[in-house]
């Protein structure tokens, strides 16, 4: 398997190859994390593949989640051992096999604050987690948990107040950049043959009687529409499962509730710890992860049914996060502390329970018409067999040869063969390079085994190598690669998903807007004229995100972000 990269001229190929008139298998509709791993599924079966995407890829929930591969400790607490037996086996898959660059083990301290009983129940409840992680089928890649002593855990993090806690309890877990191991789904599905396309609409469904058939899909760059023939149609749509559904003219079998959670950014210096946190609040569990130079608090648990694209940020919201973590803290964090803010949805499946935080994380699989199947719910852990469920109901009714079973459990993401041995590399690779280890540490991080194409760009220019000003945790590059390997269309990619500039820096990335803008147009052969709209609307999307994070509630917070319109319009 020889990597491709999501070229702008991949992505016209591809587009042309969709709607040659050619039936395919499989079409997917959906550019998250569940949807991409549908098209690696299918097309690793041997499957001829489309997946479309109306924005970018992991635009939706799939780039605004905790950034955590874990087995859902909270969800032993509510006796559901098969979803979280499931999630521990698919954690240990993607640190030992399937993404070793990109998902690492992260550590958490939970302190304890009755002396008797909690001890024993929280620490029952980490053994068993534990126990079921090791006995997952593969090698579970963690350290095992241990208890703390009140005095041992202020020395592991001496920002929490002594009267907060009587002790603690530390463990194991995994985190992950969402939005880059998305990506990274979609380009290893290309690798194998997947016709891929961000920008690109399903409009309507193509139909034969009762039969859906295909797609129209758009190309929302262009405007031009085209039909997307397919034996098989996977709505992997998240949140707007239900709006996709509305195109086939048929009622789903489930429904999808949207969910807002919202997390904060702050320095890493603000809080003194070794460890991330984890809290437990009156709703659900709160947060706090090491990332980075910063610190990721979240999450809230509310209902959300106002816009969809654009999940905005109230100042409650901000005021929530900023109350619980403060009530544990020796030095409380303020507003002035917070320097970046993302929200996403959580798609849940509609239930009667009345706090979003009880409905089901388990996933559904639907095949309301011939011809459509439905995939909705979940969690981003689990995205594999959600994908791999989702093809296995394709097949069961697919015309003509059968085609094997699943084997996505086997297939690392590009990037991941051979890490291991340039990580032990690094320092000659740093050497080689002209790059400080640290920088080439970064890369390993982010590109695995990949690190060479974007080591190549700097080679062939040297001042590729300066970093993107206020960001300097990324290198010019990286923005360069962005849109020559890995699909990027417009600026709100690269400094949002390709990069974390828009959350990790103070001003949101709009220092870097200028100079990535520029590096862009080469390759996406932009005039002067496209150049200076994508930073103005960049520079509006901040501001409006800003003014929102002012507003008191989510009507109008929901108002302020709606100010800026995207730069590619969806209808």
């Amino acid at each position: 398997m020889k990597p491709v990269p999501l070229s702008p001229q991949a992505r016209e190929d591809a587009l042309a190859a969709l709607g040659s008139g050619r039936e395919l298998d499989v079409l997917v509709v959906g550019g998250g994390v569940v949807g991409a791993g549908c098209a690696l599924d299918a097309v690793t079966r041997g499957l001829s593949t489309g997946l479309v995407e109306s924005r970018d890829w992991a635009s939706g929930t799939s780039s605004r989640s905790s950034k955590l591969i874990h087995g859902g400790l909270r969800y032993l607490e509510m006796l559901d051992f098969r979803l979280v037996k499931e999630a521990l086996q698919e954690r240990a898959l993607l640190i030992q096999r399937l993404a070793p660059h990109l998902v690492r083990p992260v550590k958490f301290l939970y302190p304890l604050k009755h002396r008797v009983w909690e001890r024993p129940y929280v620490g029952a409840g980490v053994l068993l987690y534990d126990t079921m992680g090791a006995a997952s089928g593969t090698s579970r890649g963690l350290p095992h948990h241990r208890h703390l002593t009140r005095r041992r855990a202020l020395r592991e993090v001496p920002a929490l107040r002594a009267d907060s806690l009587v002790g603690a309890v530390q463990y194991y877990d995994a985190q992950v950049d969402d939005a880059r191991h998305t990506m990274t789904i979609v380009r290893t599905a290309a690798a194998y043959g997947a016709l891929v396309a961000n920008r690109a609409k399903v409009a309507r469904f193509l139909r034969q009687g009762e039969r859906v058939t295909g797609a129209v899909v758009v190309d929302l760059e262009t405007g031009r529409e085209f039909a997307v023939h397919a034996k098989q149609v996977i709505n992997a749509t998240g949140v707007w499962t239900d709006d996709t559904q509305a195109l086939a003219v048929t009622r789903g079998q489930f429904h999808v509730r949207a969910s807002k959670g919202v997390h904060i950014l702050v320095p890493r210096d603000r809080v003194n710890s070794q460890s991330g946190l984890i809290l437990r609040t009156e709703k659900s569990v709160l947060f706090v992860i090491p990332w980075g130079r910063h610190w990721l608090i979240g999450t809230t648990d509310t209902d959300w049914d106002l816009d969809k694209n654009h999940p905005a940020v109230s100042s409650s919201d901000i005021d929530y996060l900023l109350d619980h973590v403060n009530s544990v803290l020796s030095t409380p964090l303020s507003r002035d502390d917070v320097e970046g803010v993302y929200a996403g949805l959580r798609p849940l499946l509609a239930g009667d329970a009345a706090e979003t935080s009880k409905l089901s994380r388990e996933h559904l699989v639907g095949h309301p018409v011939p011809g459509l199947v439905v995939i909705a719910g979940g969690k981003y852990t689990t995205y594999r067999v959600m994908a791999k469920d989702a093809v296995d109901e394709a097949v069961r009714t697919l015309d003509g040869a059968r085609p094997g079973p699943s084997v996505t459990h086997d297939i690392p993401l590009l990037g991941a063969e051979g890490y291991r041995a340039l990580w032990n590399r690094r320092q000659s690779l740093a050497a080689e390079s002209g790059l400080h280890v640290a920088r080439i540490e970064h890369f390993l991080h982010r590109y695995g085994s990949l690190i060479g194409e974007v080591l190549d760009l700097v080679r062939s220019d040297p001042a590729l190598g300066e970093p993107l000003p206020g960001s300097d945790d990324y290198l010019l590059a990286e923005a360069v690669y962005a849109v020559t390997h890995e699909g990027a269309r417009h600026l709100d990619d690269v400094l949002t998903r390709r990069t974390r500039s828009s959350i990790e820096s103070w001003d949101r990335g709009v220092a870097a807007a200028e100079t990535v803008a520029g590096l862009m147009a080469g390759p996406l052969g932009w005039d002067d004229q496209q150049v200076r709209n994508e930073i103005e609307h960049y520079r509006k999307r901040v501001e409006a995100e800003l003014e929102a994070q002012r507003q008191p509630d989510d009507a109008t917070a929901d108002a302020a972000r709606l100010g800026a319109p995207d730069i590619v319009p969806l209808h």
